[in-house]
């Protein structure tokens, strides 16, 4: 594969824990995280330094525990522990597919994984390792979204692909409205004032303000991925595409 034909060459994917998930209702699918690993060992391939921000839904959500009674301080750690677990069964999966992985946690858990430092991380991306990014930002009240946004903005990344189990973004939840409308394309401030879930505010907020795109795509079909990395039309962007790289 040319590297010329890339548009992008640094890419920060935000991964759902629902995704990881599978068909299954909760935990994690071995099928999933097998076809997604050799998914990014296609794209490690072809040249791409590629970080991965995953999130923690599929085992606990700490927004869902706050509004059930639960401390949101403390339930935002523990869903910051879940992130953790998905990572290291990504980076397992990864490392079956023999490709080299790195797991970076904002919370020191030393362990399994290693701290999040910011230049040794982009020095791993360098090298042609996938660096998984963990525990979101290592603060409660901030979503693994804005980790997603604020990490791509740190290694300075040309895109956010954020893989989720849907094609795209919808005017309303496709899975309870068959007529819901996809969007091709969004403005950053269209996702803020009309409250879409792409990210939340915050999330969207940093986006904009650094000039990151966001492709929201669905991970569970193959391919999606590569073929947003090498400038298709996939899902719905939000914000402009930036020059295709050199």
């Amino acid at each position: 594969m040319e590297k010329t034909s890339l548009r992008y060459r640094r890419i920060l994917i935000k991964l759902s824990g629902e995704a990881l998930q599978g068909e299954n209702s909760h935990g994690l699918s071995p099928a999933f995280l097998e076809e997604i690993a050799r998914e990014f060992r296609e794209i490690n391939e072809m040249g791409v330094q590629s970080a991965v921000v995953v999130g923690g839904g599929n085992i606990f959500r700490g927004l869902k525990a706050s509004a059930e009674g639960m401390d949101r301080s403390q339930a935002d750690y523990m869903g910051m522990l879940a992130t953790i677990i998905n990572s290291l069964a990504l980076q397992d999966a990864l490392e079956r597919q023999n490709v080299p992985t790195r797991v970076m946690s904002a919370l020191e858990i030393h362990q399994v994984a290693e701290p999040y430092i910011r230049r040794r991380a982009i020095r791993h991306l360098e090298k042609g390792r996938i660096v998984i990014l963990a525990a979101g930002t290592g603060n409660p009240y901030f979503t693994t979204d804005t980790a997603a946004a604020l990490r791509a903005a740190e290694i300075c990344a040309d895109v956010i692909l954020k893989a989720t189990k849907v094609p795209g973004v919808y005017d309303r939840d496709p899975v309870l409205y068959p007529d819901a409308v996809k969007f091709d394309k969004l403005s950053y401030m269209e996702v803020i004032n009309k409250k879409l879930k792409v990210m939340d505010s915050t999330a969207a907020s940093l986006c904009m303000d650094n000039s990151i795109p966001i492709i929201v795509l669905d991970a569970c079909r193959k391919g999606n991925m590569r073929r947003a990395i090498m400038g298709e039309d996939v899902g719905t962007l939000v914000g402009e595409l930036k020059p295709a790289a050199l």
